[in-house]
């Protein structure tokens, strides 16, 4: 008598691994860090190290200490680590980027199960802590190709939110495009940023449902509001936050009309944070909000099970 195998969902592999995925984003990113040392210099790169360390030190001392099964060969550590230094200014010291990195691994990742269990994006969370906690180091912005100026000391600049808001020159476009203006260390070069999106696309890493209706969404509040098109788009971390964090496997909705809601709102509460709130820029908290809201989303737009009877009214 032969025995059926049994085993539990899901019974079809698509092939990959969590690792490779992640190897996929990491490449992804490569442009993105290689602009931010030509843009910032070395230090940019020595400070995407130090976030990196910090993020897999903590995740495999963590589980360590919780007695839990080694995962730092996934690589999400290191993606959350590059994710978190690309969202900070190459100013910030390296013992704060450290604490960013332990904060996104410790409390928002293995606190709450490690790797599919967070509920929020680590980097994302991360960043608005240490923007809450170190408020003068995390708006300290330098200005492009400043590290050239060895004689000089470091002035601070402002990015184009900044700048529109205190009435200072913003940067043309074409310099927004290739990234010769101040901001995060990954947020300036929108060239990169295509350049890493369209791969993740065409790799099938991730669906383009969310960065477009998210991009879209930024698109056309920005008109009605009277915004300049171009610049909200290439401004501040939205390519950024459309392809790399709002795509996130574990913190976004797994259904279609889950998608689109949730880069809907994330593209709404954007525009709302960046023309009637005080702050300059509101991709961050956009993608953290939406993120609380998943569950409650995936719940209103779960498909028809095949089959299923219609409940009786």
């Amino acid at each position: 008598m032969s025995k059926l195998p049994v085993s539990i969902s899901p019974h079809l592999h698509c092939g990959r691994s969590s690792r490779s995925i992640m190897l996929d984003v990491i490449i992804a990113l490569i442009p993105a860090v290689i602009a931010s040392t030509i843009i910032f210099g070395f230090r940019s790169l020595v400070l995407i190290l130090v976030t990196v360390a910090a993020c897999v030190l903590s995740e495999y001392l963590t589980r360590k200490i919780l007695k839990r099964p080694d995962t730092i060969h996934n690589l999400t550590a290191v993606v959350t680590g590059i994710l978190l230094a690309l969202n900070l200014p190459v100013t910030l010291p390296f013992w704060m980027a450290a604490l960013g990195g332990a904060i996104a691994i410790i409390v928002v990742k293995e606190f709450f199960g490690g790797v599919g269990q967070n509920f929020v994006n680590p980097a994302i969370t991360a960043r608005i802590v240490l923007l809450m906690s170190f408020a003068s180091q995390m708006n300290t912005w330098q200005p492009p190709f400043d590290y050239r100026m060895l004689d000089v000391d470091v002035v601070s600049s402002a990015t184009y939110f900044s700048a529109v808001q205190t009435g200072n020159e913003i940067p043309s476009l074409v310099d927004m495009f290739l990234g010769v203006r101040a901001g995060s260390l990954g947020e300036t070069c929108t060239l990169a940023l295509l350049i890493g999106g369209i791969y993740l696309i065409v790799r099938k890493v991730i669906s383009p449902i969310i960065p477009v209706c998210f991009i879209g969404t930024v698109a056309i509040f920005s008109v009605l509001f009277g915004g300049d098109l171009l610049y909200q788009l290439m401004g501040g971390g939205l390519l950024l936050g459309a392809f790399f964090m709002a795509t996130d496997y574990t913190t976004s909705p797994v259904t279609r009309n889950g998608k689109i809601i949730f880069g809907v709102g994330c593209g709404i509460i954007t525009v709302l944070i960046r023309f009637f709130a005080a702050l300059p820029e509101g991709v961050s908290y956009a993608i953290l909000l939406m993120n609380i809201l998943v569950p409650h989303i995936e719940n209103l737009t779960i498909p028809k099970v095949f089959g299923e009877e219609a409940k009786a009214k």
